[in-house]
């Protein structure tokens, strides 16, 4: 066994997804030979998970700009083109300021004072901006996080995983899974080297049947940036106030 291999099966990489429990996360090989899911409650049991995982590909914003412009960060505007009829998946991120509000009144006024042109917040972006919070406190505590967190969306690694075309089924419809949807999803993550049993296994508690193939689907993502295959988006990222990057990786 090369020096390659080896190391390939001591490191692990995670690809996450936020969840009504918390996180659901997809531990995984480089390889993607092994994955296991696992629902934590908290973002930096993520960081410090005994794996200790060399990327973690998260689905959600990082890297919030002092003011937004139309349509959010440079980052959502650069895929939303991309992904067709999927492309309302991908929410505008107002300013790290109207993220800190806690009162959805109280946001959308801030939006609105530190957006060009001014906007206010979307209802579905709020309803996140509390694991948004949480990432970014973890990331500024630790600033050397950076190097490992990485910013992913579902539906944007589901565009690289079809070759570049966006998916033509949702995962949802009206609130409810959409099997189709989701069987067109497993295909594809399986397709990439996804354990079958991992991708049709039913959710662990906590965590819904997309959170799962959301969470694979980041995995896939943390394994092309661990490997270098990775493309950002904009190309090359642009940095908030705090150096994170602000771009979305597939």
């Amino acid at each position: 066994m090369n020096r390659d291999q080896n190391e390939s099966r001591e490191v692990w990489l995670a690809g996450v997804d936020g969840c009504p429990a918390g996180w659901i996360v997809a531990f995984s090989r480089p390889s993607g030979e092994e994955t296991s899911l696992r629902v934590v409650p908290h973002f930096r049991d993520i960081v410090g998970a005994p794996e200790n995982p060399a990327v973690i590909a998260v689905d959600i914003p990082v890297g919030l700009p002092d003011r937004a412009g139309s349509g959010g960060r440079a980052a959502e505007n650069a895929v939303r083109p991309l992904l067709g009829a999927r492309q309302s998946s991908v929410f505008s991120v107002p300013s790290r300021s109207a993220i800190a509000r806690t009162d959805y009144r109280a946001a959308c006024e801030t939006a609105l004072a530190t957006s060009d042109p001014p906007r206010k917040v979307s209802k579905q972006l709020f309803n996140i901006a509390p694991k948004i919070r949480e990432v970014d406190a973890v990331l500024l505590a630790t600033p050397s996080l950076s190097e490992r967190v990485y910013e992913v969306h579902p539906e944007l690694a589901f565009w690289r995983l079809n070759g570049g075309r966006a998916l033509t089924e949702p995962k949802k419809v009206r609130g409810r899974c959409h099997e189709p949807g989701l069987s067109l999803r497993r295909g594809l993550l399986i397709g990439d080297g996804m354990p079958a049993a991992v991708a049709e296994t039913d959710p662990p508690p906590g965590a819904g049947p997309d959170d799962v193939l959301d969470a694979l689907a980041a995995a896939a993502m943390a394994r092309r940036i661990h490997a270098g295959l990775a493309q950002p988006f904009p190309d090359p990222p642009p940095h908030d106030a705090f150096g994170l990057r602000m771009a979305i990786w597939a």
